[in-house]
């Protein structure tokens, strides 16, 4: 059969198999190569929301989608060129996600009566019950190819049957072109002590690449060449990583020490374990007991002079509601990352949503305003987080930075920047009296914002804690001072508008419709608007990283459209705040509530019917 390499620009490969199959991995591996190679990608981890599911089944299947490119990538795709699957259960669950014109590659020793029962299916032909007999199926004997490649490695029968998915890797890599010399670097590395499974596992590799050019089933190859990058030095990183990495940009350039106090959750444990990594930068990490104990020992490693974070998501919020409150009361600077996922209570734990807006908004007793940033991508989120501990420190207040578990777990290249073209970070550290008696609560003329006097400090002595105060540190319940302390607490967040950037337009300033977005939406919707404009259609996005206080000229955008459709993955949050902002606006909506991103054509979709 005449082999052919078809040039294209963009492809989508979704790897899937069971929790134990390595596709996490397997997946990471073939965007690291693929970033190592030139291209642009964006990739989407799809974890199990169920610990240790049954293996086998629906509930146990994992997945990891990686869109590679010659050109801007902004998301992982909507369907896949290429749909691997370990197992009946993985082809049952992510059929749905591959194009008509897709190649499913199946392991055939996994198609037996007992795992296509365990599968969930009702007769013994998988592909024609799901009905995708037109795709190209590539039926391989991968388990038993891969206890013949490493019959004579020396390996346990269980450490080869492991092995698979570097086989399959191996099978992918022969249709798209890639270099293996990364991946085989990394074998080296991760198995530095046990040589011999990095030597089986590279001729796995090897033979898994040598089987796909050998059989007929997979006649045609396929080449992305690599992007058209801005010049600089690249890495591949994912949002927590980039979440870590932009607070510690934040306490280099503002010379003061970071502290960290947190519990794991998922999807946020990772922001920690980074930081915790971080000691030669002079980075203190407590793993605490539980989310209170974590915001409380911030709270006062802010009071002591540290720059002070605390992480979570969504029903590790609720628990710090409280705490938040302190930080807010007391004007000490605090960054809460909440890196959101799918509720209520503990809810989808694994995937992803916008459902947190409402209670990064409200979720406090008594009239407790705070300052909320959002991040729009993975690499993104090292500029959100630099910037959420940045006005913390200057404004002397806490900060809510909201993130997702697509943004926190999803990767793509990211330009490393000089730290030369960021802004200085000026805390207002007062560091002996300035008149007597000091008064703690006493505020500059611009940002409203106390001085920070460190304990310890000869002159300074203050009160802090959750009783109100007035200016001067004392303790007070006069209704006039309650009031006041009220109004100019508030006054002091409404006044970070005045130092965030003004609110831009991607496309023209006014016409037919107006897409909005916050957070993690914006690859689809930036994405959806292109297509649009390039049909003629008279369509513009604007995307909110800074959600309270809105920027200063939102109602300037909003009134130069006929229409606005607010586009978010929960019930209607953003639009709901948006009508309370800016009551003279109608507001259309288009929600998604499934613990899954959006899919492109859906904005399209959404915005034409509308026009």
């Amino acid at each position: 059969m005449q082999h052919k390499v078809i040039d294209t620009k963009e492809v989508v490969i979704r790897f899937t198999g069971d929790s134990g199959d390595g596709m996490q991995l397997t997946g990471t591996l073939f965007a690291d190569a693929s970033a190592l190679y030139g291209n642009d990608i964006s990739t989407f981890p799809d974890f199990p929301a169920e610990i240790r599911a049954p293996q086998g089944t629906v509930a146990g299947v994992s997945g990891f989608q990686v869109n590679i490119g010659s050109g801007e990538i902004l998301t992982p795709g909507d369907f896949c060129d290429v749909l691997v699957a370990m197992n009946p259960a993985a082809l049952r669950s992510n059929a749905q996600w591959a194009k008509p014109t897709a190649s499913i590659i199946l392991d055939s020793d996994t198609f037996d009566e007992k795992g296509i029962k365990r599968a969930g299916f009702k007769t013994d032909d998988p592909i024609k019950e799901l009905n995708i007999q037109d795709r190209h199926i590539i039926f391989a004997p991968i388990t038993t190819l891969t206890k013949e490649s490493l019959k004579d490695s020396g390996l346990d029968p269980k450490s080869i049957v492991r092995s698979k998915n570097i086989f399959t890797l191996g099978i992918c890599y022969y249709m798209f072109n890639r270099p293996m010399d990364s991946t085989e670097d990394y074998l080296d590395k991760k198995f530095r002590k046990k040589p011999e499974i990095a030597e089986a596992n590279k001729k796995a590799l090897r033979d898994g690449f040598n089987y796909a050019g050998n059989v007929h089933a997979i006649p045609n190859t396929y080449r992305v060449e690599p992007a058209k990058l801005e010049k600089g030095t690249y890495r591949y990183i994912n949002g927590n990583q980039a979440t870590a990495w932009g607070l510690l940009a934040a306490s280099e350039k503002s010379g003061i020490p970071l502290f960290c106090g947190s519990y794991p959750i998922t999807p946020a444990t990772s922001i920690l374990e980074e930081l915790a990594l971080r000691k030669d930068l002079n980075v203190k990490t407590l793993q605490c007991e539980d989310e209170i104990a974590g915001i409380c020992t911030s709270i006062g490693a802010a009071y002591a002079g540290n720059l002070a974070v605390t992480t979570t998501s969504g029903p590790g919020l609720s628990l710090k509601s409280e705490a938040l409150g302190l930080a807010m009361i007391t004007e000490l600077p605090l960054v809460v990352v909440d890196v959101q996922r799918g509720g209520p209570s503990t809810g989808i734990p694994t995937k992803t949503e916008q459902t947190d807006l409402n209670q990064a908004l409200y979720g406090r007793n008594g009239e407790c305003p705070i300052a909320i940033i959002a991040a729009h991508s993975p690499s993104h989120c090292f500029e959100a987080a630099f910037y959420s501990a940045k006005y913390a420190m200057e404004h002397m207040m806490p900060v809510l930075l909201l993130t997702e578990g697509f943004l926190g777990n999803g990767s793509e290249p990211w330009r490393i920047p000089a730290m030369k073209d960021y802004p200085s970070i000026t805390p207002p550290i007062i560091k002996e009296p300035l008149e007597t008696p000091f008064w703690p609560y006493k505020r500059d003329a611009d940002r409203m914002a106390r001085q920070w006097a460190f304990p310890g400090t000869k002159g300074l002595e203050h009160r802090v804690g959750g009783l109100e105060k007035n200016n001067n540190g004392n303790v007070s319940s006069d209704p006039l001072v309650h009031e006041r302390m009220v109004k100019e607490r508030a006054e002091k967040v409404a006044r970070l508008a005045n130092y965030i950037p003004n609110q831009s337009v991607m496309g023209a300033e006014s016409g037919d419709v107006l897409v909005v977005g916050w957070g993690g939406t914006y690859g689809h919707l930036y994405t959806a608007v292109k297509e649009l404009q390039g049909e003629g259609k008279s369509v513009s996005l604007t995307h909110f990283d800074y959600i309270f206080p809105l920027p200063k000229n939102t109602a300037d955008i909003f009134s130069n459209f006929n229409k606005i459709i607010v586009c978010e993955l929960n019930s209607g949050q953003f639009a709901n705040y948006l009508r309370t902002q800016h009551q003279q606006f109608i507001y259309h909506q288009y929600n998604k509530v499934q613990g899954q991103p959006f899919i492109v054509k859906e904005i399209y979709d959404a915005v034409n019917a509308i026009l």
